[in-house]
């Protein structure tokens, strides 16, 4: 038996062995997998350096922490008209690599600060920035991608085990960092990063001839020829388009409750561990193994449960279970504001986040045109992200500021937990809507 015979044998097991969890097709199989090495590569690459950017973080002081979601949401404000400007300009398959390439540059220039003279406390504070807008904007530009080429039954059924693979490379990351920071040296693992980032342009390519190859059914509807074009329009469309859209404005105060909720637990994670925890090596041992855990619980759930939830509960019921899980949970550290319940309640939300929330979230955008799939949404998983994140964690310094202790302030998280999962099921239901609409065009 020859090797490319042994390889077409070992795809077809695989393929096979996919379709006995997931509810995927076979023209399906090759593109889902590749979307799922996508996905693992950029996560696996972003948590190889979350714990060093984490432990900066702290080292900088907590109380200086609002200053540095600012500077990232200052970052964001110049990132977001130049990613309009490069998509506007170039086609999918060229704009898209561009953004890696980017950060993979960026890799190897903290690669050379950290290795020089150049002072560490600033520098630790431009990493702490960088890899915040690294995490947000990498992930925003896959999940306009996998929204561009699959279709909404499509991606029903089909992202939550597209979301596993990040939730694969998340968990592989911390596992490199705690096992090669030691022998390597933090700094070295920059570069294992950088190669990470390098494979998901290859994992882009063969997507992008998957779609063009006429086999998916968003390219059967036209997507593959649009995507052989520039998406053309204004660097600053994703703004204009924002506004005039009362679905994508929805999914902007969608955006901000989340990052709310998540910059008070963020926050408050931050003290309890430097109140618990003396040493820096103690704290980065933590905040891995957080990771790890979260990161163990979100693979789990989303290969065996969210594309059961969805077809279960349907898309607003499950938008809205997050919410209401975080609810009682900020109510249960309201009444003890201990290391042991915010570890919980954490990995629950974050895990909840990554395995259920954010695919589910993601399924809002299949119904929408490729301008508002790439620069709307980039506008909102990014400024709108960022500026909900400056924006509580200055709330939180003054709630801080005028006495409110770690019980008050997650005890008054409680009714915007609610507000967020009554957001979130009205947006699911005019998904729907919009859904079906969008069906019956295609069949006039």
């Amino acid at each position: 038996m020859t090797k490319t015979s042994y390889l077409d044998r070992g795809s077809r097991l695989l393929q096979d062995a996919l379709r006995r969890f997931v509810s995927i097709q076979a023209h399906e199989a090759g593109a889902v997998l590749w979307a799922f090495s996508y996905f693992f590569s950029l996560l696996c690459s972003y948590y190889i350096v979350r714990p060093m950017r984490d432990e900066m973080g702290v080292a900088g002081g907590v109380e200086n922490l609002q200053w540095l979601f600012t500077g990232t949401f200052i970052a964001m404000l110049l990132a977001v008209p130049l990613f309009g400007w490069v998509s506007s300009r170039y086609p999918r398959k060229r704009f898209i690599p561009y953004v890696y390439y980017f950060f993979v540059l960026n890799l190897l220039i903290f690669f050379l600060l950290f290795r020089s003279d150049v002072t560490h406390a600033w520098v630790a504070r431009a990493f702490f920035i960088w890899a915040s807008v690294f995490n947000l904007f990498v992930v925003s530009v896959f999940w306009s991608f996998m929204a561009d080429i699959f279709s909404n039954e499509q991606a029903k059924r089909l992202f939550g085990f597209v979301a596993a693979g990040g939730s694969a490379g998340a968990l592989l990351g911390p596992v490199l960092t705690a096992g090669l920071a030691v022998p390597l040296g933090p700094n070295n693992l920059l570069l294992i990063s950088a190669l990470f980032l390098g494979w998901a342009v290859i994992c882009v390519q063969r997507l992008a001839r998957w779609q063009q190859s006429g086999e998916g059914e968003a390219a059967r509807a036209g997507g593959s020829a649009a995507a052989e074009r520039a998406i053309g329009g204004s660097p600053f469309a994703g703004i204009s388009l924002v506004v005039r859209s009362p679905y994508l404005l929805g999914i902007c105060v969608l955006m901000l409750l989340f990052t709310t909720l998540a910059t008070f637990l963020y926050f408050q994670q931050a003290q309890i561990i430097r109140d618990s925890f003396s040493g820096s090596e103690q704290r980065t041992a933590v905040f891995a193994s957080i990771d790890l855990a979260v990161n163990t619980l979100t693979i789990l759930i989303q290969v065996f449960l969210t594309g059961r939830l969805v077809k279960w509960l349907g898309l607003s019921a499950t938008l809205a279970l997050i919410p209401l899980l975080l609810g009682i949970g900020f109510l249960v550290l309201g009444f003890a504001p201990v290391l042991a319940v915010l570890v919980v309640v954490q990995i629950v939300r974050r895990a909840g986040n990554y395995a259920i929330m954010r695919p589910a979230r993601e399924m809002l955008y299949v119904v929408l045109g490729r301008e508002e799939k790439y620069k709307a949404k980039n506008f909102i998983d990014t400024v709108v992200y960022r500026g909900g994140d400056a924006v509580s964690a200055w709330l939180y310094a003054g709630l801080r500021a005028v006495g409110l202790g770690l019980s008050e302030i997650a005890l008054l998280a409680v009714p915007l937990a609610a507000l967020w999962g009554g957001v979130a099921y009205t947006l699911g239901r005019r998904q729907m809507v919009l859904a079906e609409h969008k069906g019956e065009q295609r069949e006039t």
